[in-house]
């Protein structure tokens, strides 16, 4: 163990995004409207959720538990982002960069694991519909959101500690919009081995297999629906997976390649890795409730009724 009474872990500065300092005004415009249809779009499922009895249905359970995770990923990034492209480079105290990396983490590898229990609840409503409501009843599904966030804190609470133990020397400036795992671990003067070895393969690993699952549901579905009878069965059931579909390709390419980009892409411009990396903290929070509320029958009329019903008073 390292000497850490002997070093610095004081404030880090953010620096926002190399080489594109002098259009941080202009790029928070995108940012900040992205983020406030987040904001707004995850706010209005939760709240139909919440109150619209007809969607208590098991069905919709994972979709609040996905809106939640997707609050907590924006917020935990990007006002501190929008406050770098407004004001200049910002600080924030060490405790604050470890709570910050846990959320962000945190929150993404729950995301996976949630894409991953809709996928398997999209199976079973459309290979054993039949059987869905004895398969996926309340306590299966109250079980598998308590075992995803459990499963989901026990992989990301060692990267905390794996950083607390180094000691900070070199620089205290993190050329980034917030703070991430490797990112900050590179600011050490030790060996950070340990550090690579662990975030590269357990969260990604089982990040990489929840993709693996997904990819098998989404395989077997398909094999199902072109055996269904009903041409409009098929379109139904194609409509329904098709936004599915969309959001894990939104939420995984660009995760993969900031993560990935850090272990192997040397050659990539540090400017469009950290552009990237921005992506995915704003892009799926703001397409998720969209996606959902165009492609989900009850959903969309529910928020048609609720804005017509606002306007006519």
């Amino acid at each position: 163990m390292y000497n850490l009474s002997s070093y610095s872990t004081g404030d880090f500065t953010f620096l926002g995004i190399p080489g594109l300092e002098q259009y941080h005004v202009w790029i928070s415009i995108p940012f900040c409207i992205i983020y406030l249809v987040a904001i707004v779009g995850n706010s209005i499922l939760l709240y139909l959720i919440a109150v619209e009895r007809s969607l208590h249905a098991p069905v919709f359970f994972f979709l609040p538990m996905l809106a939640m995770t997707d609050l907590i990923l924006s917020t935990t990034c990007v006002p501190k982002t929008l406050a770098i492209f407004w004001f200049g480079p910002q600080k924030i105290s060490f405790p604050g960069c470890l709570t910050q990396l846990f959320f962000l983490h945190y929150s993404f590898v729950l995301d996976s694991a949630i894409l991953l229990a809709m996928a398997f609840d999209r199976y079973v409503a459309i290979c054993s519909p039949l059987r869905y409501t004895t398969i996926l009843t309340p306590k299966t599904i109250i079980k598998i959101a308590v075992g995803i966030s459990f499963r989901s804190f026990s992989i990301i609470l060692p990267v905390v500690f794996l950083l607390i133990r180094l000691p900070f020397c070199r620089t205290h400036i993190i050329p980034h919009t917030y703070c991430e795992h490797i990112g900050v671990a590179q600011l050490t003067c030790v060996d950070i081995s340990v550090n690579i070895w662990y975030g590269l393969c357990v969260p990604i690993m089982t990040v990489i297999s929840d993709v693996i699952l997904i990819a098998v549901s989404y395989t077997l579905i398909l094999c199902a629906v072109f055996h269904l009878p009903s041409r409009d069965a098929h379109q139904k059931a194609l409509g329904t997976c098709g936004s599915h579909v969309c959001v894990i390709l939104m939420f995984y390419t660009p995760a993969f390649f900031s993560i990935l980009a850090h272990r192997f892409g040397h050659n990539v411009s540090r400017t469009f890795h950290i552009m990237f990396a921005n992506l995915y903290i704003v892009i799926p929070p703001a397409l998720n409730p969209i996606l959902y509320g165009v492609k989900t029958k009850q959903i969309r009329d529910k928020v048609i009724l609720l804005f017509s019903t606002k306007c006519s008073e």
